[in-house]
């Protein structure tokens, strides 16, 4: 077991450096001038002014300086400086973050309480109406683009229905709660403002919805293949011939080892979840690490995009290394690979 999590986490280390020299350099290639975008072309046309402002972000020094001074910064938790807000990047996601999270959690819950079940209904009634259905509604989750999914949703249930509120975390005329976690829902409980709880559950239903229809439906396809193969197995076969209950071959027998494949897609999708938001989280207002990426990227804050490039590839690979360290509970067997 030490053997195996030792070469997960050295793995990972690895590959978290090799991120941050290819996020730097990619983004040291971007088109576009970050000192024009933020001084203005008359600014711009001063030559000091230049010169000042290049030498205050390390503009002016070489690519293997600036990824060396940003590597030492980085391994002290100091993402830089953002060109826009004039605030440490990490301040901003330390702000912007817990959105992110409470969407893209409340995402993946609906996708895995509701597309486990489905897949394992499908592939128990194989050819029914319910494995049609199953396959039918994976289908559509997983061809509907984000942002027509959004403005539909919004279309009918904001503007034509009104049975929904409109974009945002809170209604406008709302406070948020007393800031604990950053996360609406657990802060409201734990300020008992059962009022703004209610609000953030309902400013929560559609942009969940949204973000989960693709993930659902691949949890879903996942979880039906899995199974199918997984009944197919001759120790499932032995365990019916014993007697056992159709129940009890499915619950304690099949299900464990169809579940690996799940896991792999699950936590990949997770992660996606947290990460893939920047059009759901756009359209809806919400204001987290996706929408602070698309405004950042509009004004070239290269400080902020390559802080939030790193993010997102950290949370890769850590949500990818809790789940190779998973593979070892579901399979004993990996351990010995």
């Amino acid at each position: 077991m030490l053997r195996y999590l030792t070469s997960r986490i050295v793995a990972t280390f690895v590959m978290a450096l090799l991120a941050t020299l290819i996020v730097f350099l990619i983004v040291s290639l971007v088109p576009g001038d970050p000192v024009l975008s933020q001084l203005g072309d008359m600014a711009a046309s001063n030559p000091e002014i230049v010169k000042a402002y290049r030498a205050k972000w390390g503009l002016d020094l070489p690519l293997y300086e600036q990824y060396w001074i940003f590597l030492t910064r980085l391994l002290n938790g100091d993402l830089g400086i953002s060109i826009t807000s004039q605030r440490p990047v990490m301040a901003d996601i330390a702000q912007y973050a817990p959105a992110t999270i409470e969407l893209g959690t409340i995402a993946f819950i609906l996708s895995v309480v509701i597309g486990v079940p489905f897949g394992i209904a499908a592939a128990v009634a194989r050819d029914s109406w319910i494995d049609h259905s199953a396959r039918f509604i994976s289908l559509i989750g997983v061809s509907s683009p984000v942002f027509w999914l959004a403005f539909i949703m919004l279309t009918v249930f904001y503007g034509w229905l009104q049975i929904a509120p409109g974009p945002g975390r809170l209604d406008p005329i709302d406070l948020p709660p007393p800031r604990v976690t950053g996360a609406f829902l657990i802060d409201s409980a734990l300020a008992s403002r059962w009022d703004l709880l209610h609000t953030a559950v309902a400013h929560l239903v559609l942009p969940s919805i949204v973000l989960c229809a693709a993930t659902l439906g691949l949890i879903t396809r996942t979880t039906r293949a899995s199974m199918l193969d997984t009944l197919g197995q001759d120790y499932v076969r032995v365990a019916r011939a014993k007697g056992l209950r159709e129940r009890a071959v499915i619950v304690a027998h099949a299900l464990p080892n169809a579940l690996i494949p799940v896991v792999t897609l699950g936590g990949l999708a997770y992660a996606n979840l947290l990460t893939g938001t920047v059009m759901t989280e756009t359209i809806f207002s919400w204001p987290g690490l996706g929408l602070y990426t698309f405004r950042s990227a509009l004004a070239l804050d290269i400080p902020a995009i390559m802080g939030m490039t790193l993010v997102f590839a950290f949370v890769y690979l850590l949500i990818n290394l809790l789940v190779d360290l998973s593979y070892a509970v579901l399979d004993p067997r990996v351990l010995k690979r």
